[in-house]
């Protein structure tokens, strides 16, 4: 499912965000911690297409550093919408670095809006942070 961008506001990225969000712990809630981060991606994207929203799973982000366009092999773990990025976790803790890569995630795709999602959490609200670009 392709869709052509729409730029939404606040409010209309706040709603899917929260759809998002609700899709998340409803993986958690049947998978619980401790799987593969893999698991919970292919697990989140088919709540969010059941949701009818467009996924895009390992979505390919080249570098661009001045004027040369590198494919460095970055990928975003899921794009919704064309314009929110989930970072999928399977940690500890979020670290600093986490949040480092979906800013940067951010920055190089152009979209607004990024969630960071740990699963390996026992209540997933915990393991939820969104970023704004």
């Amino acid at each position: 499912m392709h869709r052509e961008k729409t730029s939404r506001n606040l409010t209309e990225l706040n709603a899917l965000t929260s759809q998002i969000i609700g899709a998340a712990i409803e993986v958690h809630r049947h998978l619980g911690p401790g799987l593969l981060e893999s698991a919970y991606e292919t697990c989140l994207a088919y709540e969010l297409e059941r949701l009818g929203l467009a996924v895009e799973r390992q979505k390919a982000l080249p570098l661009v550093y001045k004027d040369i366009r590198m494919d460095q092999g970055y990928r975003l773990d899921l794009l919704v919408e064309q314009e929110v990025v989930l970072e999928l976790k399977v940690v500890e803790q979020l670290a600093p670095v986490h949040e480092a890569q979906i800013l940067s995630y951010l920055r190089f795709s152009g979209c607004r809006i990024g969630l960071l999602i740990n699963f390996n959490v026992k209540l997933l609200k915990n393991g939820i942070r969104r970023f704004i670009n």
